[in-house]
């Protein structure tokens, strides 16, 4: 988002906060980085259920009298129980759907039916146990990229949709740091800073580098501190200029990485989420590859310093 001119800026506080949100909430962003997140996005949902949670499979054979839906799950009186025959469906349904879905075809009927697989996905897979809080912006992706409607790469054009469900999944990703640090405090108390969290987990799943650092306490417990303060910060992301702003998601993306090398926890649903905030119009895997195809097909590509092709 361009930074705002001083008369705009202006205008803004003379209609107020509510008008200035409006601004913020609507602004423009060109329909091409729609396309690239959006590509990401369904793309990664094979790896997701081939790897990530293909573990959701075992659900077919769980009784449903076991079943303990999800609250929204209770809300929904349309959501089937996981028999074997909507375990299944789900899941060779969204793999399919999701991989044409990336192509850009039919962008709002596969995006909703996308996110509606996928949501039932995650009452299936959620509903015996923890509820993992490294797919709300993910989540949040799926359900409102439909909105957009068709959206194609190196599409330049700026447009208040595109706008709008970016800023969206940006805020849902935020909201996942912000409210993962309330959840600290509110269920862990002060205790959840300066007591064993970190050695537990680490004592729990963590690898031959995480098992190094159980010989610093200190680091631990100073890391704690750390990371709410990390995460009641995060909504800074969005008073900083665009330059520092590329610098912060970075950031994230290396304290993402270092919990996974620590602890093996992957947030890697959280982190496609993020990358609605870069600048990623201007990558054009489709049309690159064309050109290239063509240049092949004219002889045009990398000559050797042997010499020229010959002349046809």
């Amino acid at each position: 988002m361009a930074a705002l001119s001083e008369p705009e800026v202006a205008a803004d506080l003379r209609r107020g906060p509510v008008a200035g949100f409006g601004r913020w909430l609507f602004a423009p962003l060109p329909l091409a980085r729609v396309a690239v997140v959006r590509a990401l996005v369904y793309l990664f949902i094979p790896f997701d259920l081939l790897v990530y949670t293909g573990w959701g499979l075992a659900k077919e054979g769980v009784p449903t009298g076991l079943y303990v839906p999800l609250r929204l799950d209770r809300l929904l009186p349309f959501i089937p129980d996981p028999t074997t025959a909507v375990v299944q469906g789900t899941f060779w349904l969204l793999l399919v759907a999701s991989v044409v879905a990336a192509s850009g075809r039919l962008p709002r009927l596969l995006g909703w039916l996308v996110f509606a697989l996928y949501l039932e996905w995650m009452l299936i897979a959620m509903s015996y146990g923890k509820v993992d809080h490294d797919r709300f912006g993910f989540i949040v992706a799926l359900a409102v990229l439909p909105t957009v409607g068709a959206a194609r790469h190196g599409d330049l054009r700026l447009s208040e949709r595109a706008g709008w469900a970016l800023r969206m999944v940006q805020l849902g990703v935020i909201a996942t740091y912000f409210f993962a640090a309330w959840a600290k405090l509110r269920y862990g108390g002060l205790e959840w800073l300066w007591g064993t969290t970190l050695t537990w987990a680490i004592l729990r799943r963590g690898t031959d580098l995480g098992r190094t650092l159980l010989e610093l306490p200190w680091l631990l417990r100073a890391s704690q501190f750390f990371i709410v303060a990390f995460e009641l910060s995060s909504p800074i992301i969005f008073f900083v200029p665009e330059r520092v702003r590329r610098w912060l998601v970075a950031y994230f993306f290396a304290f993402h990485a270092a919990t996974y090398a620590a602890i093996t926890i992957s947030f890697a649903p959280h982190l496609v989420a993020m990358t609605s905030f870069l600048p990623l119009e201007h990558i054009r895997p489709l049309h690159r590859a064309g050109r290239a195809w063509q240049r092949r097909r004219r002889g045009d590509g990398p000559r050797s310093g042997l010499g020229s092709p010959a002349d046809p």
